[in-house]
């Protein structure tokens, strides 16, 4: 059973927490995080969504809500750790977006890490995903332009075309 903290809209912690697969009261808000990984290369990671998850068969990078007590880095950390088995180093990573989501009751932090690692060192959490792979930009908009990234993830363009230093 998956437990959140629960925020206001100002994103500061109430006394409340909720169980994952409820629906979030009106005003009650969680944290997700999305993950995306750079490689020396200058390669993108994606994972391959479930094809029992929603957005099946799709590609993304990893993420998801942060669990009960855990900073936004914190559920990072553990976010990679499960779906993909790569323990990722703290001080490799910066948030680069920030913001609230009235639609999906969340505060959706956006995480850059540059780390590289080799797709064999890798271990996949099979219910999560179900393939891995690194891709230049390129590759990256002409999957998104062919629909094969996760609609929501358009924001991309701005991490990945944007100077970033590492």
């Amino acid at each position: 059973m998956e437990v959140w903290d629960v925020y206001d809209k100002n994103r500061s912690k109430t006394n409340k927490s909720h169980v994952r697969g409820a629906k979030l009261a009106d005003g009650d808000y969680h944290i997700v995080v999305h993950v995306w990984i750079r490689n020396n290369k200058g390669e993108i990671l994606l994972t391959k969504r479930h094809k029992d998850k929603s957005f099946p068969n799709l590609w993304e990078c990893p993420g998801g809500s942060i669990l009960a007590g855990e900073s936004s880095l914190d559920g990072v950390i553990r976010e990679v750790k499960e779906e993909i088995g790569i323990n990722l180093s703290r001080s490799n990573g910066k948030m680069i977006k920030s913001e609230r989501r009235d639609a999906y009751n969340d505060f959706y932090d956006v995480w850059l890490f540059d780390q590289s690692f080799e797709i064999p060192e890798t271990v996949l959490q099979e219910d999560e995903v179900s393939d891995i792979k690194w891709v230049t930009k390129s590759e990256l908009e002409n999957m998104y332009n062919s629909k094969y990234i996760v609609p929501t993830l358009e924001y991309f363009k701005v991490i990945c075309f944007k100077k970033t230093t590492p």
